[in-house]
Formats: structure tokens, C-alpha cells, sequence
């Protein structure tokens, strides 16, 4: 069963999403979200500062937190991505509210798409739960019931 969170039939919305760079720790880094016409589509796109904070350096895009989803009913994710410049890219997954700027457990995939886009099939049991970059061994299993946020980022992995 697919269903769309964003895009598709469910068209995307600047009031969705909100930017998260290392602008919060003394970095440069920064990311856009902008949208195709037809708002089917997302552009994300920024600049990954690795100077400042050396190999801290991050830039990100995050749905706001003002909704639950669950997702239990699912494999997995499906990410459409029309092009890329294939660098690596982590898309993340939280089940837990957060402060403004507060880091928290996120569940986390790291991928590089083809140049010319593909769909990247992301089953659950690939994202691996993190804090602040640094992988987790030992943690409450992700809840697919109680979506938080969804992140889009790029980072030196």
C-alpha cells in the first residue's frame, strides 16, 4: 500500500516545514525547501559548511511537529528524488517532541541517489537510531505509531 505524506496528491506546503542548520552552534551552514509550480514537487538545497565546525557541520529541513502520523500500517519509506548531485544525504525519522534547537533520538538513513533520480526504497529495519550523528547501540525500538518529524539532511557522514 503506498500512501503519500508529502507530495503526490498531497501537494507541499512552506507551512510544513522548517529549517534546522548548525547556525544554532556558531556554523554557516543552510538549507532551503522550495517547491515545483504544481507544489507535487520539493527542491531541497543549501550550502554544508564543514570549516566552521569542522566535521559538525549540518544543514537540514524538518516537518513541523504539529502533527502525529502513524505509520505502523507500512514497510517502509519511499523517496522520490527527481536529481541529485550524489553526495550523501541522511533522511530521518522522530517519534519524540522536541524543544526548539534540542536534539533527541532520530531513526536515521543514509543515502546517495543517481544523478538522474530514483526511487529509494527505505524498509524500517534500515533506519538506525542515532543522537546528534553518533549511532546508538542500546534504545527504546522506534515508534511507527507516534511520528513526530520527518528530516531531511546533509551532513558529513
Amino acid at each position: 500500500m503506498l500512501q503519500y505524506i508529502f507530495g503526490g496528491d498531497l501537494p507541499w506546503s512552506s507551512q510544513d516545514w522548517t529549517s534546522s542548520d548548525d547556525t544554532v552552534r556558531g556554523g554557516r551552514s543552510f538549507s532551503n525547501l522550495e517547491f515545483s509550480d504544481s507544489n507535487s514537487i520539493a527542491i531541497f538545497n543549501g550550502f554544508l559548511d564543514m570549516n566552521t565546525l569542522g566535521d559538525a557541520g549540518f544543514a537540514a529541513q524538518c516537518s513541523k511537529e504539529d502533527r502525529v502520523w502513524d505509520l505502523s500500517n507500512y514497510d517502509g519509506i519511499l523517496l522520490n528524488v527527481t536529481k541529485t548531485d550524489e553526495k550523501i544525504y541522511t533522511f530521518s525519522l522522530t517519534d519524540r517532541a522536541t524543544a526548539p534547537n534540542q536534539s533527541t533520538i532520530s531513526w536515521d538513513y543514509n543515502f546517495i541517489a543517481a544523478r538522474d533520480g530514483e526511487q529509494v526504497k527505505v524498509p524500517w529495519s534500515a533506519f538506525k537510531p542515532t543522537y546528534r550523528g553518533r549511532n546508538l547501540k542500546h534504545t527504546t525500538r522506534l515508534n511507527l505509531k507516534r511520528i513526530k518529524r520527518f528530516t531531511l539532511m546533509m551532513r558529513r557522514s
